[in-house]
């Protein structure tokens, strides 16, 4: 099936185009993005005047460091994660290879790519290895001293990157506070996703100083825009409001467990932002819940998938269980 749901989720307006705007509003769990979003950004003055300030960018890249729990001179700030990924190879040579089933923008990044299964980074074959952990979209997390190997088993001008856009409701899955300026690893992380803001478009390289340096004369004097240090630098400060989202995420996560499994589902996966599902239907039910305005995520490499986004209201949640249920 070749549509634009099955590249990335988030493209409501192609849904709207084909499936019409049906009785209800749509719902759309395509994205894995919180549904609950920081809050603090609607009230915000932000001074849209003048050019970004150099010294509040720094400021925030200290505020997320600490957040991260890395010193800020390994952090660079991106104008979205994943403009940071798409320039990876421009920093680091043309030829990679990515763990699949994966983020669909990681067969992209290097114009000399391979795919390769979990198995096969085991081999002595070498090589920059790009992954996400936990990943996209099966929602599997490794095990934070078999990356740390694989690091350390990179040869010069061989890298670990590994995409954390989903690590943010568990900080224990994070290799942030690993990086070092002797380590042969690279980490992207993503603000929209945990924070519910992706239109903010805000990411972070976090890496050696070396190659901080190198992305930071890339992206230029005004890489983010006086909102994004703005809301970013208040957001990730916002200590309670995360502590609070890390643990109702989860809670809401099992309810939509409940769900699916009340109706024939095994939820898979370790991120409580998204669930995958295994039918043989799947592409069938993904239409049925679409003419239902319910929008979820397909994918033409593995047609039995189906990866279903957190609910924002319980409103929403009973809607897509009556829709599973037909």
């Amino acid at each position: 099936m070749k549509s634009p749901w099955t590249w990335h989720g988030g493209d409501l307006d192609a849904a709207r185009a084909w499936f019409g705007e049906g009785g209800d509003p749509w719902i759309d769990l395509s994205t894995g993005i919180n549904p609950h979003g920081w809050p603090g950004a609607a009230g915000m003055a932000i001074d849209w005047r003048g050019l970004p300030s150099k010294t509040d960018l720094r400021e925030m890249e200290e505020i997320a460091a600490v957040y991260f729990d890395v010193d800020p001179r390994h952090v660079c700030a991106l104008p979205g994660t994943e403009t940071g990924l798409r320039l990876a190879s421009d920093l680091l040579g043309p030829r990679a290879r990515y763990l699949a089933p994966c983020y669909r923008t990681h067969e992209d990044m290097f114009p000399l790519s391979s795919a390769i299964t979990a198995a096969a980074m085991e081999s002595p074959d070498g090589g920059t290895i790009i992954l996400a952990n936990p990943n996209n979209p099966d929602g599997h997390c490794w095990p934070r001293d078999a990356l740390l190997d694989l690091a350390d088993r990179r040869a010069d001008e061989e890298w670990l990157i590994v995409d954390e856009a989903f690590a943010d409701s568990d900080p224990a899955t994070s290799l942030a506070r690993d990086i070092a300026d002797d380590r042969r690893l690279l980490i992207f992380r993503s603000f929209g996703k945990f924070f519910g803001l992706a239109g903010l478009r805000l990411g972070f390289l976090l890496g050696p100083e070396a190659i901080v340096g190198r992305m930071r004369r890339k992206l230029g004097a005004w890489p983010v825009s006086a909102a994004a240090i703005a809301i970013g630098r208040a957001a990730y400060a916002d200590r309670d409001w995360i502590a609070a989202m890390r643990e109702r995420l989860p809670r809401e996560r099992r309810r939509l467990d409940d769900v699916l499994t009340g109706c024939g589902y095994s939820p898979v996966g370790a991120c409580p932002l998204f669930r995958l599902i295994v039918a043989d239907d799947a592409m069938a039910l993904f239409e049925r819940l679409a003419k239902q305005t319910i929008l979820t995520r397909p994918f033409d490499y593995e047609p039995r998938w189906l990866r279903i986004g957190l609910p924002e209201t319980e409103e929403a949640l009973d809607r897509l269980q009556r829709a599973l249920l037909g």
